[in-house]
C-alpha cells in the first residue's frame, strides 16, 4: 500500500462555519506525519473525520483504502487512538482499562490479560497496575491512554496532542515510547502546538490554520524553505531600523524586537553591533515557528 491516509478536497462544515476547507494529504506507511497549528486551526475536527468519529461534509477520504464513512467497523480495527481529553474509567485499576477496553475488540480474556501486563511494562506502569486511576498522575494517565491505544495492535495509531498539560520530564517519556513504535515499523499520525514535539517527532507534517493547510514538508525542508537557517534578534529602536534600511537588509518587527532572517546570522549580528549601535543582540537557530509567523503574522500558541 502506498498510502495509509488520503485526502483529497476534503471539507468539514458545521453549519455556516468551515471548520476544514478543502485539504488535501497523503501518510505514508511507517511514517510520523503531524498536523501542527494553533488551537482552532482544524487539526482535531480532521483527525475525528480519520477515525472515523466525523462525516466529513465533501471531498474524499480513504483510510487503508477504506472510505470511513462507509467501513468505519473495519477501520476502527486497524487504528488505535489517543485523544486530547483523559477519558479513562475511574472506576478501574490502571490493569482493569487496558483489560477491559480489549471486550471493545473481541480479544479473548487471556490474551488480553498478557497483553495488558506487556503495555504496561512497555509504558513504565508495571508498578501502579492494581492502582486506581484517580491516583495516577496526569503524566501516567497520559501514558496509559496511549497503552490502551496499543491494545488492539493498531496498523495506525493516531494522537490529538498527546502530551497536552504534561511537565517536561512526561513529555520526553512519551515521546520516548513514539520514536520506539515508529523505529517498528508504526504509522503515527499526531497533531500538536509545541514546535519541539513536531521537530523531534515528525518525518512530515502540515501547518494549519483557519482549516487550510499552509505548507507540507519535512520540518527541516519547512524552514529551510520558507525561513533560512537563522535568526538574528535586537531591540526595536528607531536607530536600529534606520540602520538596517540603510545597509538594505531586510527585517520583520514583531512587538518591541526587530527579526533578521538569513542564511549568515553571525556576520548581520556583527553589523548589528558595530554599524547600527544594538544594545542587545541574539542570534538562533530559525524554527516552525518562525515559518508560521511567516505565513500568518502571528504565533502558534496565539
Amino acid at each position: 500500500m502506498e498510502t495509509v491516509i488520503e485526502a483529497s478536497n476534503l471539507v468539514k462544515q458545521f453549519g455556516s462555519f468551515r471548520a476544514v476547507d478543502t485539504i488535501n494529504f497523503s501518510v505514508r506507511p511507517g511514517e510520523v506525519f503531524g498536523f501542527l497549528g494553533p488551537n482552532g486551526a482544524g487539526k482535531t475536527t480532521t483527525m475525528k473525520m480519520i477515525q472515523c468519529a466525523s462525516p466529513r461534509t465533501s471531498g474524499s477520504l480513504s483510510v487503508f483504502g477504506l472510505d470511513p464513512g462507509t467501513h468505519s467497523h473495519e477501520i476502527k480495527a486497524m487504528i488505535g487512538v489517543v485523544p486530547q481529553e483523559t477519558n479513562l474509567d475511574t472506576e478501574f485499576s490502571t490493569i482493569e482499562n487496558l483489560i477491559v477496553y480489549s471486550r471493545y475488540f473481541g480479544i479473548p480474556k487471556e490474551v488480553a490479560e498478557e497483553r495488558a501486563e506487556k503495555l504496561l511494562d512497555f509504558v513504565q506502569l508495571t508498578e501502579k497496575r492494581d492502582v486506581n486511576i484517580e491516583k495516577l498522575s496526569g503524566g501516567m494517565k497520559r501514558r496509559l491512554i496511549l497503552a490502551r491505544a496499543l491494545v488492539n495492535q493498531p496498523k495506525l495509531l493516531i494522537l490529538d496532542e498527546p502530551t497536552i498539560g504534561l511537565d517536561p520530564q512526561a513529555r520526553h517519556l512519551i515521546w520516548e515510547k513514539l520514536k520506539l513504535l515508529r523505529s517498528l515499523g508504526n504509522t503515527i499520525v499526531l497533531t500538536t502546538h509545541y514546535l519541539e514535539e513536531a521537530e523531534r517527532l515528525c518525518d512530515r507534517l502540515v501547518i494549519m490554520n483557519n482549516g487550510t493547510i499552509l505548507v507540507e514538508g519535512s520540518p527541516a525542508e519547512l524552514v529551510r524553505d520558507h525561513v533560512g537557517s537563522g535568526i538574528v534578534e535586537a531591540e526595536h529602536s528607531p536607530e536600529v531600523v534606520e540602520c538596517l534600511s540603510h545597509m538594505g537588509i531586510s527585517y520583520e518587527v514583531t512587538g518591541d524586537i526587530v527579526q533578521v532572517v538569513t542564511d549568515n546570522p553571525r556576520l548581520v549580528a556583527q553589523e548589528l553591533l558595530r554599524k547600527c549601535d544594538a544594545k542587545q543582540v541574539l542570534t538562533r537557530a530559525a524554527t516552525l515557528e518562525d515559518v508560521f509567523l511567516k505565513l500568518t503574522g502571528r504565533g502558534l500558541k496565539e
